[in-house]
């Protein structure tokens, strides 16, 4: 006879989750205790990574999810976990993310009837009504574990629905008094991905794939706008290879993944609005928002074909975005599938019109360049640096299998515009509209890929957010050392900005009072995380940069994380 609890510790590992992102409580003894027991017995069970705040915990796994394509488990206290960990549960649910979020619930027993009921205080004030509420919109599924009987199917019923596109996240509730429940082991079955897993998505018919092929064909000026494409590696190399063919032009607007290589002949860029104009056929591909309408408008006569993982947005109460025709479609697939039949159905005349057609490209490359050097041009002054200087000088230290996650939100077109990226999963960017990922996400890409040195970049509000401490304790403890830029501006631009967009000349803007900037005289973010093993350095003036970006990355080689801190310009 073996606990729920031991049970469920298996069904995870039958399950392929190899880590659990915890922070754990009085709901999980029975779990604590059989993972000890495992340890002692030398049984696998997933590896316990402890984060002192929910936040790193869930990013950690979104991070791990978004360059592997394996969700992991994460385990937190009750509601109280629950209602930390639901700001990065919106995140991953937006960047289509699986993670198997599990809490905890308070005992149900309450006079000792039965083991594992009610023995705290805090048994009684953490049980609230309804628990998944808290998280419901942004999970697939959710439910309670209601016997051990069952544990190992609630477990692949959990990874099937998460891992089937969309991926997203999943919740599970834990009662205390289940996990300590007794089974026999004839009494568990267990139930195999090759029958019981995820659903896999497919390319498009043969007719959708000869109307993309034919209508790219009879194109003057095709367009592609995608956002996260990449998150299949196979997708990049599809998207290259069917833009090279047929000369179509490919932007990343608000990217969550690397799409394309920037030096690639066909990438043009991260905004569409100067190119609409000419576009005849556009190509929405794997992209949530292609633009904004309140500044960008198409051309009403150009056809728009959406292919996604999720055309039609069942996520977003309202979208608005209109197209000639939509399938739901692994986009690998389906390109690869569109690049066949353009082979097939071309002919010299063709070739020689997408020559022509791009012949002009490397000379807007290479004005596009001028233009983003230009910007990087002037460091600026002290106190008051250039955020695309900083981003270039940070861009010039990299590697092509490097990972830079871009959390530099109004400061994001520096981050892309000034650090090239070349290699499918090396540039990662948020896809939710919660502040505070990048740190947490950064850990949980070291720990996948160990050999890869992590970037990413925040402003000073974003550091706020991401629970610093956290971060650099589970940095430290775990040996995964990574780079923290922060772009301190002194506040939230992104406030700033909004309010002068709808109340351009309002009390707020003739009395410059936003209510985002930081009152206080003294902030040291490096601080933060050398009080937790990483090494800080406060970059101020032009010529303590490149000093300072020596002894950040030789720390990071040492086994360190590394926080420069950036004054930039202020809000």
């Amino acid at each position: 006879m073996h606990t729920t609890a031991r049970y469920f510790l298996d069904g995870l590992r039958e399950a392929d989750i190899e880590y659990l992102f915890s922070n754990l409580g009085t709901d999980h003894v029975t779990l604590v205790e059989e993972l000890a027991q495992a340890q002692q017995d030398g049984r696998p069970a997933p590896a316990v990574i402890l984060c002192p705040h929910e936040n790193v915990a869930i990013h950690m796994a979104g991070g791990y999810a978004a360059v592997t394509g394996r969700g992991q488990g994460v385990m937190v206290h009750v509601d109280a976990g629950t209602a930390n960990a639901a700001m990065g549960l919106h995140n991953l649910m937006r960047a289509r993310l699986p993670v198997l979020l599990m809490a905890g619930k308070s005992p149900f027993s309450l006079h000792g009837e039965l083991p594992g009921a009610r023995d705290n205080y805090v048994h009684y004030v953490q049980d609230p009504f309804d628990i998944g509420s808290l998280v419901r919109p942004y999970v697939k599924w959710e439910y309670n574990l209601p016997s051990g009987v069952v544990s190992k199917e609630v477990l692949r019923r959990a990874h099937t629905v998460m891992h089937s596109e969309p991926a997203g996240p999943v919740y599970l509730t834990l009662p205390r008094e289940t996990l300590i429940e007794s089974w026999a082991p004839e009494q568990i079955r267990s139930y195999p991905a090759e029958r019981y897993g995820p659903a896999q998505l497919g390319g498009l018919s043969p007719q959708a794939v000869q109307q993309v092929a034919r209508t790219l064909m009879q194109a003057n000026n095709p367009l592609v706008i995608t956002s996260y494409l990449g998150r299949k590696p196979e997708a990049v190399q599809a998207l290259e290879a069917l833009a090279r063919l047929c000369g179509i032009r490919v932007v990343e607007f608000s990217p969550s993944w690397l799409c394309m290589s920037r030096e690639s002949p066909c990438f043009f860029g991260f905004d569409p609005t100067p190119l609409l104009p000419e576009t005849d056929v556009g190509l929405l591909l794997d992209v949530d928002v292609p633009w904004l309408p309140h500044v960008t408008r198409p051309r009403e006569d150009t056809q728009w074909l959406h292919i996604d993982v999720d055309p039609v947005k069942k996520d977003f109460p309202m979208w608005g975005f209109a197209s000639d025709a939509r399938w739901p479609a692994d986009c690998a697939v389906a390109l690869r599938a569109i690049h066949e039949a353009v082979e097939s159905l071309a002919d010299d005349a063709f070739h020689a019109r997408v020559r022509e057609r791009m012949q002009s490209w490397p000379a807007q490359h290479a004005q596009r360049r001028a233009r983003w050097n230009a910007a990087a041009a002037t460091a600026g002054e002290a106190d008051a640096l250039n955020p695309a200087w900083v981003c270039a000088a940070v861009g010039r230290r990299l590697e092509p299998d490097d990972v830079v996650i871009n959390e530099g939100i109004r400061n994001a077109p520096a981050v892309l515009q000034q650090i090239p990226r070349t290699q499918p999963m090396s540039l990662l960017g948020g896809a939710g509209g919660g502040l505070g990922y990048s740190a947490g996400m950064a850990l949980g890409v070291k720990l996948a890929r160990p050999n890869s040195r992590v970037v990413h970049i925040e402003g000073d509000g974003g550091f706020h957010f991401s629970t610093p401490s956290s971060v650099y304790a589970v940095s430290q403890s775990y040996g995964l050392p990574i780079l923290t830029v922060v772009l301190d501006n002194g506040g939230w631009q992104a406030v700033k900005e909004a309010v002068l967009r709808v109340h351009p000349s309002g009390a707020a803007a003739q009395e410059n009072q936003f209510y985002a900037r930081w009152p206080g005289e003294m902030r040291r973010y490096d601080k933060v995380a050398e009080a937790f093993g990483a090494h800080g350095e406060w970059v101020r003036t032009a010529d303590e940069m490149e000093p300072a970006l020596d002894r950040c990355f030789a720390a990071m080689q040492a086994g360190r994380s590394a926080v420069l801190v950036a004054s930039v310009a202020k809000i």
